[in-house]
């Protein structure tokens, strides 16, 4: 065991620049974890709390505790240590543990082997230790401390007057303090199935461990092998043919030396060193394992593209030949083999295509050939990261799956005022500018006209829909055979009077199931609130279980689904994503039927429905549907980035359909939809 005393303390002045000399101690959880030799003179002691210790000490530094700094302070002790003997497990920060059978042979017994570990430590790394030789790890710690080298047998005689307090225990040692054991002699001579009975099986571990046995096999450490392959030429290598061959040969020395230990790689750094000291880098990398052929093509297209530089004219040519290769693998990992297709091998025209982009990124650089890949954002042109080929396709912003708008949702009725030919959408206001009661008041009933589906361009929003035939307009006097009263329609559906069939559904009269309580949770008249439950009754037939976009009954209170643990992006245009996203977007105009400019007010409406789309010195095509506004406000709180804008889907006439946007003013064409 290799011990290195007040190690918190020691790695706060390796890492942090504390004085160790000085009072110095390290605190957890408020008490003392490590005090420094100065420290424990003025009589602080481990456990203290931090104003009794400062009250013993009134210079003390205090250094608070951190295991990750502990850690990377004893790397380097680990490493000094290995370099004298392998196989070394590190029990925590500041201890650490081997066999020493083999370092004894090798420099003649335990104790020259102990004094050149405690040298090697003090040379590489300057830090005192001390070496314990035992039986076991925790005799061998115990050992450490006192600074001893047990004789082989000896270590149960030398714990028998170890008090139980070693253990680290509390609770035990308390328990076993109070029965009168008081040393591990006392511990180790009572009968293991009593002890593994009174005091469980972590008292039975105890019990092991006091009479000298350890309860696992040392953990070692192996050093990773070397798998780097260098080669070094009298003759600096100036031509390509001849640098091709010589990384040949030393792809096949990696190959066969990664096959050696089982291991494969998924991506090669390729070093060079000119004669006049210059170093060249670069690292391939591939979607599977590297093959040896795999490995031969990369290095030499790679010194090809070093040797030949100048002539293509991407980067200078090496000043001078080269006169040493590397190659380094990377990404290793266990050789399991690849799994052939049912028809021959898998991906033969995908390794291809591989191997020729990465030998052009191999000849123009990383950047020359990249991929798309789809990530968050709340627009077509945000929403896309070109990434190098070869490279991990993962969005820079995460997000959820994209929903459908309405999941689940069927057509949806519409409800007219018959008297004035204005289409009201259940909650809207007809021309009269008024509420619903008013438009009926003057004359004219609620009446279902047609239906719309939400996948429309025009559901959702106040444009009409782009399908053909148009919607048909009421119109005043009787009704057609497309346009019933709603009463009608909804008691077809339920099978009974609408205000029966409301009432029946919540238990109580209409007026005050639907009027209060929807009216003043939402904060909008009892006319409307009894408007969507109409909705809601035409929709689903009264006494059946609601039904979910899979057609699965779904009671309806249940509580909502958990949202998606990736980010919902709200506020991103709906389906369908657009097939050609504009470098930069064409700025445009939009035009009612009137000829006015149409724009959006601060409240997101209209000032007219858009008739005609005017971009660049085109001709003006039609708009037959459109859908939105979907207004954004990215970075509100950044006033130079800050970005307002609302998004439109528009239909036009000969077909085709584009993503316009509205932003101070100014329309603009951001997407193409095929």
């Amino acid at each position: 065991m290799i011990w290195c005393p007040d190690w918190p303390v020691t790695a706060a002045e390796i890492v942090d620049g504390v004085p160790a000399a000085g009072p110095v101690v390290v605190l957890h959880a408020n008490r003392v974890l490590a005090c420094s030799e100065a420290a424990r003179a003025d009589g602080v002691r481990r456990g203290l709390r931090r104003r009794e210790a400062q009250s013993r000490c009134p210079q003390l530094v205090v250094v608070e505790h951190d295991p990750g700094r502990d850690a990377r302070a004893f790397e380097p002790v680990v490493a000094a240590v290995e370099e004298v003997a392998v196989g070394v497990e590190v029990i925590r920060p500041g201890a650490c543990a081997l066999a020493v059978r083999g370092p004894a042979r090798y420099f003649g017994g335990e104790e020259q082997a102990a004094e050149r570990i405690v040298e090697q430590v003090a040379q590489a790394c300057a830090v005192e230790s001390q070496v314990g030789v035992a039986d076991g790890v925790f005799a061998a710690g115990l050992a450490a401390r006192a600074g001893r080298i047990i004789a082989p047998g000896g270590t149960r005689a030398f714990l028998a007057g170890v008090p139980v307090e070693a253990l680290d225990r509390p609770e035990l040692t308390d328990l076993l303090r109070r029965l009168g054991v008081k040393t591990l002699g006392d511990f180790a001579a009572l009968p293991p199935s009593d002890v593994l009975t009174r005091f469980g099986f972590d008292g039975a571990l105890a019990h092991r461990l006091a009479a000298g046995y350890d309860h696992r096999p040392l953990a070692v450490r192996q050093p990773p092998p070397d798998l780097d392959v260098t080669e070094t030429y009298d003759e600096p290598l100036e031509r390509v043919d001849v640098a091709a061959f010589a990384g040949r040969v030393l792809a096949e020395r990696l190959h066969e030396q990664l096959a050696s230990y089982g291991l494969a790689c998924t991506r090669l750094g390729i070093e060079a060193v000119t004669a006049d000291g210059q170093e060249l880098h670069r690292v391939w990398r591939h979607d599977g394992t590297l093959t040896s052929a795999a490995i031969a093509e990369r290095v030499r297209w790679q010194l090809d593209g070093w040797l030949t530089g100048a002539r293509r004219g991407v980067q200078a040519r090496p000043t001078a030949g080269l006169v040493r290769l590397r190659l380094i693998p990377d990404g290793v990992l266990v050789h399991l083999g690849l799994q052939p297709g049912l028809w021959g091998d898998t991906g033969a025209e995908r390794e291809r295509a591989h191997r020729a982009l990465s030998r052009v990124q191999g000849l123009l650089g990383p950047e020359a050939v990249v991929t798309a890949v789809l990530g968050g954002g709340r627009s077509a042109d945000d929403q896309v990261r070109l990434v190098p080929w070869g490279d991990e396709r993962v969005p820079a912003r995460p997000a959820a799956g994209h929903a459908d708008p309405y999941p689940g949702a069927g057509p949806a009725p519409v409800l007219a005022v018959t008297d004035d030919a204005a289409v009201l959408p259940i909650g809207g206001r007809g021309q009269s500018g008024g509420t619903p009661s008013a438009d009926r008041a003057a004359g004219g009933g609620l009446r279902l006209v047609h239906s719309v589906t939400p996948d429309s361009p025009g559901s959702g929003s106040t444009g009409r829909p782009p399908e053909t035939p148009p919607a048909p307009t009421p119109t005043r006097g009787p009704a057609s055979t497309r346009e019933q009263p709603v009463e009608q329609a909804v008691g077809q559906a339920v099978g009974q009077p609408v205000e029966q069939a409301v009432g029946q559904a919540v238990g109580q009269p209409v007026e005050q199931a639907v009027g209060q309580p929807v009216g003043q949770a939402v904060g909008q008249p009892v006319e409307q609130a009894v408007g969507q439950a109409v909705e809601q009754a035409v929709r689903q037939p009264v006494g059946q279980p609601e039904v979910t976009g899979g057609g699965r009954p779904r009671r309806t209170g249940r509580p909502a689904r958990k949202a998606p643990a990736l980010p919902p992006w709200p506020g991103r245009i709906p389906k369908p994503a657009p097939a050609l996203v504009l470098p930069q977007p064409t700025g445009a105009v939009v035009l009612d039927r009137h000829g006015d400019p149409v724009g959006v007010s601060a409240r997101l409406e209209l000032t007219g429905d858009p008739a005609s789309l005017l971009v660049d010195e085109a001709a003006p095509a039609e708009i037959t549907g459109w859908a939105g506004p979907w207004p954004v406000e990215e970075r509100w709180w950044a006033p130079g980035e800050t970005r307002r804008r609302a998004r439109f889907q528009v239909a036009l006439a000969d077909g085709r359909a584009v993503l316009l946007s509205l932003a101070a003013g100014h329309w603009a064409v951001e997407a193409i939809y095929d």
